[in-house]
């Protein structure tokens, strides 16, 4: 270990002092001790009460983060050297890389790491007592075309939580620790937030297991876990790795924050959604000979079921996309006889997405037998009827956040912003690892501005000052929750 992390600190040129302390006493080949020799008078009135005593350090916080960004690499946007996006897909070797770090990094900060049969990571820094610990938690992998701060910003404000605590010497009552969940994205092996699922015993660890990565290749997401060394001894269980509460600093993903001018998001759960695939069956005919009433055009039905799937969505105040289509045979003078295509339907509430499942299937049974709906038809020659069969692939319950923990991040964002009109609630659009970790302990999310509104894009940005508040507010609600727990044993005992 002493000689990997002595590597690890040697390439990295953006290292607080406490790093630079330790790269020296690894380099003479002295084992790291737990923590610090001194007790520093932050500490000491952080320990009493004044949580903002301890502060992040911005500029360490965005260099480590743009470092760690060496390590999968992606389409570059603009001239400046952090200005590329990532493509880091779970499991992969730039994945391998940047995990290695985390051990490496977060062992050095004083944690026991622990790594289960699903790759996740938790690295766990002992507090005064035992028990299990509070986490942040995210997650490492992106998108194949995807930017610098979704999942990423969550784990490095996690490394900056640990390092901020060892340099003030700052003791926790219980363990403390951060969590890098595998396979967040989904982007790879297609299940979203796959680890953190089996974790919480709602995903079977034989299916994620097996599951193959899209695209046509044989690789499961067993096979790859053996080939990076990430096939950890624990179970993959929320009974074997107990989490006492888990806390997410992630990017907003959507424009309210930056268009309200606020700064700290306090999510108070994640709105329902389900994933379906839609296949249109028809029959291939020749584009030249084949007379429009004579046609069962499987593209031109699938359009039609598209664009009533949004105008569903705005009826009920709903969400509906489509993000992957494919058809057959696929030649310019041959009809489609067959077409595929994803719908993803999200809304605040299990009702509005069950209403908006029944209406779907109903209208588009009634739209392929060649029924009018909503003008669609109007102007248009009717054809052959046609056959839509539907695939649920994945549903998602609406989520609601535990009440503890909220009050943790909204207490911790007003003091850190200074102002309760820099903070507001909210609801997440999308889904996170937090959605299964509140199946199995108290959780909350915390969202900062993304320029835009932009997200699972290269040019996705968070400023620094907005990472750093939000780290800050990670940090404090975690410690408040911390000092929640002791307060409530003692008051047991």
């Amino acid at each position: 270990m002493a000689c990997a992390a002595r590597h690890l600190f040697a390439r990295n040129n953006h290292v607080s002092q406490i790093a630079a302390t330790t790269r020296s006493r690894l380099s003479v080949g002295l084992s790291l001790p737990s923590s610090p020799r001194y007790f520093s008078a932050r500490a000491k009135d952080a320990q009493k009460g004044d949580l903002s005593a301890l502060k992040v350090q911005q500029g360490r916080l965005m260099d480590t983060l743009h470092y760690t960004c060496s390590f999968g690499t992606g389409k570059r946007w603009g001239s400046e050297p952090t200005e590329t996006g990532m493509s880091r897909l779970a499991l992969s070797d730039s994945d391998k890389q940047a995990r290695d770090w985390f051990v490496e990094t977060t062992r050095a900060l004083g944690c026991n790491v622990t790594v289960d049969a699903m790759g996740n990571i938790f690295a766990v820094r002992p507090g005064r007592r035992g028990g299990p610990a509070t986490f942040a938690g995210s997650h490492l992998d992106t998108q194949p075309s995807g930017g610098r701060y979704d999942g990423i910003l969550g784990i490095l404000a996690g490394i900056e939580m640990l390092t901020v605590l060892r340099e003030h010497n700052f003791e926790t009552e219980f363990p403390v620790g951060v969590v890098n969940w595998t396979n967040e994205e989904g982007a790879r092996f297609p299940i979203s937030m796959t680890s953190s699922g089996v974790w919480a015993g709602e995903i079977p660890l034989d299916r994620a297991h097996n599951l193959q990565e899209v695209g046509g290749g044989t690789a499961t997401m067993k096979s790859e876990l053996e080939q990076i060394g990430y096939l950890g001894s624990t179970p993959a269980s929320y009974q074997s790795m107990p989490i006492a509460a888990h806390f997410e600093l992630h990017i907003e993903q959507g424009p309210i924050l930056e268009t309200e001018q606020q700064k700290v998001g306090v999510v108070k759960g994640v709105q329902a959604y389900r994933w379906f695939t839609v296949n249109v069956v028809g029959r291939d005919a020749h584009t030249g000979t084949t007379p429009l009433q004579n046609r069962a055009d499987a593209m031109l039905l699938a359009a039609q079921l598209i664009t009533h799937s949004h105008r569903l969505a705005t009826v009920h105040s709903a969400l509906a996309s489509t993000g992957i289509l494919t058809l057959s045979p696929g030649s310019t003078n041959t009809i489609p006889g067959h077409v595929s295509f994803t719908l993803d339907v999200r809304a605040p509430t299990d009702a509005t997405v069950d209403t908006m499942e029944s209406d779907l299937k109903r209208d588009f049974a009634a739209l392929a037998a060649g029924e009018d709906i909503g003008g669609l038809l109007e102007r248009s020659t009717p054809g052959i009827p046609l056959k839509v069969e539907w695939r649920t692939d994945f549903v998602s319950p609406a989520t609601v956040f535990h009440p503890d923990c909220i009050a943790a991040v909204r207490a911790s964002a007003q003091a850190v912003t200074g102002s309760a009109t820099l903070v507001r609630d909210m609801m997440s659009g999308a889904g996170h690892d937090s959605v299964y970790a509140n199946r199995r302990c108290p959780t909350s999310m915390i969202f900062v501005p993304s320029k835009n509104g932009v997200s699972h894009n290269p040019e996705e940005y968070t400023s620094p000052e907005d990472c750093a508040i939000g780290a800050e507010v990670l940090m404090q609600s975690v410690l408040r929750y911390d000092r929640l727990r002791a307060d409530r044993e003692r008051k047991a005992h």
